[in-house]
């Protein structure tokens, strides 16, 4: 369990991907975890890895976060473990590759849940102590498609621009308050995340993958400046550029293009 010497982070999703470099990145960096996800197994291997490597001590939280009551149910245990949370990581996320009308309903339902609700409960839930200290950071992870509709994965895309807006505003609300609000958005990651959406043959991916560690260590380097959002690599920089200028119509299509299979 978290002792008081070292600063706490909670990172959602941290079995695998990003999530799971993110730990290790705050380990590396003195931080003791709050480890959620709902592989047990994973988070166990994960805490003693660290533990092994930098000392880090972990409370592990295995639950799934498209139940509505799990966000309450992490605030609980870790006031219960009298834990302080000094940085909140957002991770955790999944999508689902399809026309939307052939979509399984309940998988729709449960990606808002995990990728809107679960997110916007923690963060309110958080945020309140850190405000009171005047002292906190949140990275919540969102996508380059978080900055164009998304065909074939629509609900995905929209529920990561919700990621992105929400922490734009709140970078705004929170300007003065000590604490700061950081929005990552890799593109195209060698994670398990487009197996787990059906989506391992779109054309996106012919043009490459970013590794995960990359993607992480962007994240946190933005977290700890304070940056509002930050574009992992060059590339998905110029994507997420260049739908600003262009017409909607036309974005949209050539979304729809890189997402076919």
């Amino acid at each position: 369990m978290p002792t008081a010497d070292r600063k706490a982070a909670l990172i959602t999703g941290a079995s695998f991907g990003i999530g799971l470099e993110l730990a290790r990145i705050f380990a590396r960096e003195d931080y003791n975890l709050i480890l959620v996800a709902r592989s047990a197994d994973r988070l166990r291997q994960l805490a003693s890895e660290l533990e092994k490597s930098h000392g880090t001590r972990s409370l592990i939280l295995a639950t799934d976060l498209t139940e509505p009551g799990a966000p309450a149910y992490l605030l609980d245990q870790t006031t219960r473990a009298d834990i302080q949370v000094d940085v909140l990581v957002n991770n955790a996320g999944f999508g689902q590759y399809g026309m939307f009308a052939e979509n399984d309903l309940e998988e729709c339902l449960r990606q808002i849940q995990l990728n809107v609700t679960a997110l916007t409960h923690l963060t309110r839930l958080y945020l309140p102590a850190m405000m009171e200290r005047k002292n906190g950071r949140i990275l919540n992870v969102a996508s380059v498609a978080a900055f164009q509709p998304g065909p074939l994965m629509a609900v995905y895309f929209a529920t990561k621009a919700y990621v992105l807006h929400l922490s734009e505003a709140l970078t705004s609300e929170l300007s003065e308050s000590g604490v700061t609000v950081t929005c990552l958005c890799p593109g195209a990651t060698a994670t398990e995340f487009h197996k787990r959406a059906n989506a391992a043959g779109q054309r996106l991916l012919r043009f490459g993958s970013m590794d995960a560690h990359t993607v992480a260590e962007d994240g946190y380097r933005a977290l700890m400046t304070g940056k509002p959002v930050v574009i992992s690599g060059f590339k998905n920089w110029l994507l997420a550029q260049s739908v600003r200028f262009s017409p909607r119509g036309l974005v949209t299509a050539i979304a729809r293009k890189m997402q076919e299979q």
